[in-house]
């Protein structure tokens, strides 16, 4: 078996085959998964002299409270039919993961198919997420949105632009890459977007993947915007698509509950119930995280919440997946950390501090505050005396992070 960059000229044909046999690629559609695979680095794992696996990475960034960290993501990970349960897509995932790390990206991020099979690569799940699907007729917005303009492919660089722009809160992230964008847009032949401009430049849009044009469902693949008075304007605007449209589906905005401004939420998803258009909120947990350099990490967290010190026993899955070529391998180790107004973490120990043992999944989800420690200990990897959990508790009152970029 060999790992190695991806090379289009040699491995473009065995790699569509890769997504045609997991589904992934139907007919007419290499573009598409040529424009995402160039958005980002691609390792390959040979076998028997052709690519039987491959793992795309996109580069990014997560908002930590104010700071901006370095993202690598794992935007997708596809093993062939003949190349299953080799252990080729963990450790090429893994080596993926690595090289990122090497390069200084300080915080790693995915999408799940299954909680479990990453958490052997150290991720943690993130909290979650909700979609409502609603009757846009029904959004209570006392605002009249101005006539847009249409958003098209061909727009792609503009919509990048304004994604980037995107306003953000803590968890909130990036893909980088212009290249992502455009292969999200032409990914689908019905989507269609709509926005405002400022000039030349986009200031706020939708873009929009319909089911049935006529009726619906619309998914709403996501909506960038740079304050309230723009989020509102966008929800005007799917207001005035319900003389037809009898159903939008969309992540909610980080920050508010999109009930707060429908009519009548709960009678009518009793009315819709079992509908092709039911009205419902969904939530899944289905993002992951992990730190990849933990003072790195560490000394971008400013907490306002008082200050607290201990000795951290961390545990990384990752090590085993990777050899002895490998650039990184894992953070495990025993540190001591200050967490608070400025923090830090440095290798050793401290015989006056309590000590948190955890894996890195547990320890990043506490970090970003996806579940306070006490929480933690009782259903992941981590634990420590009843006093640091709760001093840690009450040190990480973080608000819920949200990605605000599907990944």
């Amino acid at each position: 078996m060999n790992f190695r960059p991806y090379d289009r000229e040699k491995d473009r044909e065995a790699v569509q085959r890769i997504y045609r046999e997991v589904g992934w690629l139907q007919e007419g559609e290499n573009e598409e998964l040529d424009a995402f695979l160039e958005a980002g680095k691609t390792l390959v794992a040979d076998l028997e002299g052709s690519a039987e696996c491959a793992v795309v990475m996109l580069p990014g960034t997560i908002r930590y409270l104010e700071e901006d960290l370095s993202f690598a993501i794992v935007g997708a990970v596809t093993t062939s039919r003949i190349a299953r349960k080799q252990g080729l897509a963990g450790r090429l995932t893994a080596l993926a993961i690595a090289d990122d790390a090497a390069d200084g990206a300080l915080v790693s991020g995915l999408g799940m198919f299954e909680q479990g099979y990453y958490d052997k690569l150290g991720f943690g799940t993130g909290p979650y997420q909700h979609w409502p699907a609603f009757d846009p007729a029904d959004l209570l917005v006392n605002v009249k949105a101005r006539i847009p303009r249409r958003i098209s492919a061909d727009d792609w660089e503009a919509v990048h632009a304004s994604r980037l722009a995107h306003l953000r809160g803590h968890g909130g992230c990036t893909v980088t890459s212009p290249k992502e964008t455009r292969a999200e847009m032409i990914a689908d032949k019905k989507a269609f977007g709509l926005g405002y401009f400022d000039g030349e430049e986009l200031t706020h849009h939708v873009w929009i993947n319909p089911e049935k044009v006529e009726p619906g469902p619309y998914t709403v693949k996501w909506m960038a915007y740079r304050n309230g008075d723009q989020l509102l304007e966008l929800l005007a605007l799917l207001r005035s698509l319900g003389d037809q449209v009898h159903l939008i589906e969309l992540h909610e905005p980080p920050e508010i509950q999109l009930q707060d401004l429908l009519r009548r939420p709960l009678t009518n998803r009793l009315a819709s119930k079992k509908s092709e258009f039911q009205n419902q909120v969904q939530a899944d947990a289905y993002w992951q995280l992990r730190i990849l350099d933990l003072p790195g990490c560490m000394a971008r967290t400013h907490l306002p919440y008082g200050e607290v010190r201990f000795n951290l026993r961390l545990d990384d899955p990752i090590g085993s997946l990777l050899d002895d070529s490998a650039p990184w391998h894992g953070i495990t180790g025993d540190y001591v950390v200050t967490l608070g107004s400025e923090s830090s973490a440095r290798l050793g120990t401290d015989s006056s501090l309590p000590t948190l043992t955890a894996s890195v999944g547990a320890f990043t989800r506490m970090w970003m505050g996806v579940r306070p420690a006490s929480g933690l200990a009782v259903t992941d990897s981590l634990s420590g005396p009843a006093d640091l959990l709760s001093s840690l508790d009450h040190a990480l009152l973080l608000p819920e992070p949200h990605l605000g970029w599907e990944i």
